[in-house]
């Protein structure tokens, strides 16, 4: 007997490409309705490849967020975040062009050449549009956008308000090759705890510190374990020089402790029990132009 009136499922990578701060991870959380790329307002926050997974009946979205491709190579960490990008292009079924607002600059252009070298469906996606108070100039960049690839969509959106999401997800899904799921359901991500454990603590730094740090920061968890109902993380901030050290540790410890008390909420939301957290501060000089460091910390896929 012959089965009748059967659709076929659809699964596809998704990735989503731009220079650095154009809101791709906060596009990411916002799809899956849940957070799992850490934001902040500073640039190249994302440093790893991590699959966000969005499944419902019929289909499965593998969406790939991946760090800002930008032009300053100063560091071997910056040049293997260009790779990752580069690399994640090769091996997906649709790419999320995200720009910001009417911007279209120099690193955006290096991102659309990337773009091109892809044989697979692009759709443009203009984040923060919310922000633009002229909406009259948004039709004439859309046409010269228009101009530069042949995009299968453009769209509109803002990530953080939730604007033109659920049409995006729509366009999304209905390019999806058709093929069984690759993850189970009830996934969302690849990435284990004790990695998210590690983003969830830099994310803190990183909002909480701002432009008072720079750039080389890192987080290894030394220890993650459930005992009973309480997960026990110890987890060690790495920095590149003594004077970024106190900075983290603050006064008394009061900024360290800060640091804590919000990544610790997070985990406790994210791991849906107690957590206890410990945290720790150490010099590793050197640690972003050392490729065995970068391997040993997780950087090197």
């Amino acid at each position: 007997m012959v089965e009748t009136g059967r659709e076929e499922k659809r699964c596809g990578y998704v990735a989503l490409i731009g220079r650095p701060n154009v809101g791709k991870s906060t596009l990411l959380n916002h799809l899956l309705r849940q957070k799992i790329s850490i934001t902040s307002r500073k640039p190249q926050t994302t440093r790893h490849r991590i699959l966000g997974i969005l499944s419902d009946q019929k289909t499965q979205c593998v969406f790939v967020d991946t760090p800002g491709l930008h032009s300053q190579h100063t560091k071997a960490l910056n040049k293997v975040m260009n790779d990752t990008v580069i690399s994640t292009l090769r091996d997906v079924d649709m790419v999320l062009f995200v720009l910001e607002r009417l911007t279209f600059n120099h690193d955006d252009e290096l991102v659309l050449q990337q773009v091109q070298k892809c044989n697979v469906p692009v759709i443009l996606v203009i984040n923060k549009v919310d922000q633009i108070q002229d909406k009259a100039r948004l039709l004439p960049h859309i046409q010269e956008l228009v101009n530069k690839h042949e995009f299968s969509e453009i769209i509109p959106v803002s990530a953080l308000g939730g604007h033109n999401l659920e049409r995006l997800e729509m366009l999304v899904k209905a390019s999806l090759p058709e093929g069984p799921f690759l993850f189970p359901e009830d996934q969302v991500t690849d990435r284990s705890s004790r990695f998210l454990a590690a983003e969830m603590i830099r994310e803190k730094v990183t909002r909480q510190l701002g432009d008072e740090l720079p750039y080389e920061v890192t987080v290894e968890i030394e220890r993650f374990k459930l005992e009973g109902a309480v997960t026990h993380v110890h987890g060690l901030i790495l920095v590149d020089k003594p004077g970024q050290k106190k900075i983290i540790i603050g006064n008394d410890g009061s900024r360290l402790k800060q640091i804590g008390s919000a990544a610790r909420a997070d985990m406790e939301l994210a791991f849906d029990g107690k957590v206890m957290l410990n945290l720790w501060v150490k010099v590793k000089g050197g640690w972003a132009d050392d490729e065995r460091a970068l391997q040993s910390l997780g950087y090197l896929e």
